[in-house]
């Protein structure tokens, strides 16, 4: 009986599951960051519990999505856009380079403006927090390496289970829950499908891809140790859209039955005390928070990886300054700039916040299909190239992803025209 349980609970094989996990899960939480909070945040005041459904293909496309970049990082040894610049070419590797480094800036102004925001709500001036937060995420780069930042990051998840306390708190019906989750009603109104669209645009970015297979390389997981890796991006894929689904609870239970209309998370945790108290409000403010401050220190270390390797520079946290000069300057320039713009009065946070939106939704889809190709190439995958299925699979969401870019660009450029249609 001993020997039974003894086999059960391997523990060599729990311990070199806990050595590789990091990637997986600090890619995917991060992705619900200031404005993926928003747009749940919104899609729960808005329309109740009607876009819960939504959850489940998203999870699994972002399943596959992860999947393949970790796949790609384990065994290439090389990161997203490495492999685009050696075989794809300089023209594309350019073009999705200049597109992310732009909406990669935004959506870091887009993160101080969370912290900003979240702060004020606990009678914060911006004026004196963003300074101290960008000071603080600068010198945790610059001085720590890949072990300490990845435990610190791993740490930060902890703040999106205040969602999830925030979500019991509510006391939704848990039959309507489930009802609307599995059996939807949905809606075909243009409001509806934009934040529909805003909800896949928000999960799923190419910065992630980029971030994923980057972070798999630096911490340098081996084939051999692949197997764990990817239950661990499935966990991370998993966990984070849990947070994403009570987030959506909060605010469908509290906001949506007296009508309250928000437009991003500060607005929900405000509109939150006068109905469910200051504590309440407190803890959806403390998480939105340290979504906001998560996002800070992932954005900046993305871009700066991705472009380092797009154009052959030294890269990566387990560097010091000297060694890495353009990597640690694309970083503080992403950090101190992004502060400077949220302490200018009457910045436009919203337009800069759709803007990013919009580009990586005209980046995605030539990410995804630079990944076909590549995951497909046996010169550089082997045995590990995606079967007929997958394949099936993944080519059916690129063409989801090209026809919600196609509907973001006409909701957001032309939204009479898309009423018209719709």
């Amino acid at each position: 009986m001993i020997k039974k349980i003894k086999k059960r609970f391997n523990w060599k094989r729990i311990l070199l599951f806990l050595s590789v996990i990091g990637p997986g899960l600090i890619t995917s939480s991060v992705d619900n960051d200031a404005g993926g909070i928003a747009t749940y945040s919104v899609a729960g005041a808005h329309f109740g519990y009607s876009m819960l459904w939504s959850l489940i293909p998203i999870t699994i496309i972002l399943v596959i999505v992860q999947e393949m970049s970790a796949r790609m990082g384990v065994v290439t040894r090389k990161g997203l856009a490495d492999l685009i610049r050696e075989n794809l070419g300089i023209k594309l590797t350019l073009f999705i380079m200049i597109g992310l480094i732009i909406a990669n800036f935004a959506t870091t102004v887009s993160e101080f403006a969370g912290i900003a925001s979240s702060g004020e709500i606990f009678g914060l001036s911006k004026y004196i927090l963003v300074p101290i937060v960008a000071g603080v995420v600068w010198l945790l780069i610059l001085k720590s390496n890949y072990k300490i930042l990845e435990k610190f990051f791993l740490v930060l998840i902890l703040f999106y289970f205040t969602y999830v306390i925030a979500g019991f708190w509510a006391k939704p019906d848990w039959g309507v829950v489930a009802k609307e989750t599995f059996l939807p009603t949905i809606n075909f109104t243009p409001a509806y499908l934009i934040v529909l669209i805003a909800m896949i645009g928000t999960t799923i970015t190419p910065w992630m891809q980029f971030y994923l297979q980057s972070s798999i390389v630096e911490k340098g997981v081996k084939i051999k140790e692949y197997a764990y890796s990817k239950i661990e991006v499935i966990i991370g894929c998993l966990s984070t859209d849990m947070v994403s689904f009570f987030i959506i609870i909060a605010c469908a239970t509290t906001l949506f039955p007296l009508g309250i209309k928000i437009a991003n998370a500060g607005d929900a945790a405000l509109a939150l005390k006068p109905i469910a108290g200051n504590l309440a409000s407190g803890v959806f403010a403390t998480g939105f928070f340290g979504a906001a401050l998560f996002g800070a220190f992932i954005l900046p270390l993305a871009t700066a990886f991705y472009i380092c390797e797009a154009f052959g520079w030294e890269s990566g946290v387990n560097k010091n300054f000297k060694q890495a000069k353009q990597f640690y300057t694309i970083i503080a320039s992403m950090i101190m700039l992004s502060a400077l713009i949220i302490l200018i009065p009457n910045v436009p946070l919203v337009w800069i916040m759709v803007s990013s939106q919009v580009i990586n939704g005209v980046i995605l889809p030539f990410t995804l299909i630079a990944m076909l190709f590549l995951i497909n190439n046996e010169k550089l995958m082997g045995k590990y190239v995606n079967s007929k299925f997958y394949n099936i699979l993944v080519w059916a969401t690129a063409v989801i992803v090209v026809i919600l870019t196609i509907l973001m660009v006409i909701t957001t450029f032309f939204p009479d025209l898309f009423s018209m249609i719709f």
